[in-house]
């Protein structure tokens, strides 16, 4: 069964989701249920986050809701309605790994869970909760509580490296980001002959999965053949990235499940916790300390922006003059900008929103694209407004929602001491033991990937 589907029983035929699918997915005929072509899918989860369409208690004529949670692999606990869009869960498969002694329990947060779970549990939208996060999932009882933030330091590290190698070596121009698996699956099935501009850096979870099963085994003393690792996202698409045949370079599969933020909410009410009224804990060191260049990944403009920061220290060796880049800031659509670093002029784009980018796609084809660094979000706002956040059912909630993750991201990043994913002194650590350099075989090894052309989900 794939990640993302529809229950016809269950299904209107708004088409409120073939409204907001980004790859016109969803087919069927208005007032009738709607099905999702899986060859065109990308699994982003928006109609998940759309549907409103759920299954009423009373209604005696559809299969009983108890066993549509277990078709679905959710808790028998979870009291939220089911809607007709729904993604595959896998909170049972975490609940029975984090009882299980002989494991050795390992766990990142994408930046931006941290600025949505707490709506699960009452507090104001956009609620920024690092702390509680921590804690919460110490009492889930993970061995270490890791963070995708240091990895999206990491990803800095080799992505601004990477775009540095091609501008000044003549390579391949221009260079997409490759951090949304929405974004790589749709290049991959519809511009497979264009998979040369997307940057060969792993997404951060996956470069962090990576590094858990060698460097952190190390540091733990663990054998690596026992952890059994998880990751929390925004994003239904991630578990089929870390399902992807190729994301074995640490001998193992290097993430072994995903929970979205609303999976993760159902564990944590199924185990009983206060949420709210947790203190707040820190991450574990080192895989858990990050910069707020990595913390701004999870909203749209964010990787850019954590990009320029690095790599002009890096081309200029000075001080960036301003942390907060504005110009890259911004909603759904296209922003350009010019950005001039010494001799050097870079041509950026930053997409957010999958329709937007196909323009720029046959730009390139037609040999027309003068830009440098193309950043893609599938999502309209990036990460803040995945299909595995909390859902938003009316529209005024939605922009309030997505107003106030975006602001707390922003928050976070300026409240931290280090806000350069370079200056992260465990980045430095990890290269100087274990990596060697950006770009070095070891990191290439572990850190980058492959592209191939793909039919759906095959």
């Amino acid at each position: 069964m794939s990640i993302v589907s529809i229950d016809k029983e269950l299904c209107t035929g708004c088409r409120r989701c073939a409204e907001i699918c980004p790859v016109d997915a969803i087919q069927g005929k208005q007032g009738e249920p709607q099905s999702i072509n899986v060859d065109k899918c990308i699994l982003c989860g928006q109609c998940v986050q759309k549907c409103s369409s759920y299954a009423p208690s009373f209604d005696e004529d559809i299969t009983p809701i108890h066993i549509k949670r277990r078709e679905r692999n959710m808790l028998s606990t979870v009291k939220e309605p089911l809607f007709a869009a729904y993604n595959m869960g896998q909170e049972i498969k975490v609940k029975k790994a984090l009882a299980n002694k002989e494991l050795y329990k390992v766990v990142q947060c994408a930046p931006a869970v941290r600025v949505a779970l707490a709506e699960e549990f009452g507090m104001k939208l956009g609620s920024l909760t690092p702390g509680k996060l921590a804690a919460v999932l110490r009492r889930l009882n993970f061995d270490r509580i890791y963070d995708t933030n240091f990895a999206a330091d990491l990803t800095i590290m080799e992505e601004g490296n990477e775009l540095i190698e091609r501008v000044t070596k003549g390579k391949t121009l221009p260079m997409f980001t490759s951090c949304c698996p929405s974004w790589v699956k749709f290049m991959e099935q519809e511009y497979p002959e264009l998979l040369e501009h997307l940057s060969s850096c792993k997404s951060p979870q996956q470069m962090a999965g990576a590094v858990f099963k060698t460097y952190g085994a190390k540091i733990d003393e663990v054998d690596p053949s026992r952890i059994f690792s998880v990751s929390i996202m925004p994003c239904t698409c991630k578990q089929f990235e870390c399902d992807r045949p190729e994301m074995k370079d640490s001998g193992y599969k290097d993430v072994d499940v995903v929970l979205t933020t609303r999976e993760l909410a159902h564990l944590i009410k199924d185990s009983g916790i206060d949420f709210v009224n947790l203190e707040d804990e820190e991450f574990d060191k080192p895989l858990g300390m990050y910069t707020g260049a990595g913390n701004i990944f999870g909203v749209t403009g964010g990787v850019m922006e954590a990009a320029l920061r690095t790599a002009y220290e890096i081309i200029t060796k000075k001080p960036i003059p301003n942390l907060d880049l504005e110009f890259v800031r911004g909603g759904e659509g296209v922003r350009s900008t010019k950005v001039k670093i010494d001799d050097l002029e870079l041509n950026v784009a930053i997409v957010s929103g999958l329709k937007n980018v196909v323009n720029i796609l046959e730009s390139i084809k037609e040999g027309k694209c003068d830009f440098d660094f193309i950043e893609v979000m599938t999502c309209p706002e990036g990460c803040i407004s995945g299909g595995g956040q909390p859902k938003l059912l009316l529209e005024e909630y939605r922009e309030i929602a997505y107003k106030n993750r975006k602001a707390s991201m922003y928050e976070h990043d300026s409240k931290l001491k280090l806000r350069k994913s370079h200056k992260n002194p465990e980045i430095k650590k990890i290269y100087d033991e274990f990596l060697g350099k950006p770009l070095g075989a070891k990191s290439h090894k572990l850190l980058h990937t492959k592209y191939a052309p793909r039919k759906g989900n095959l």
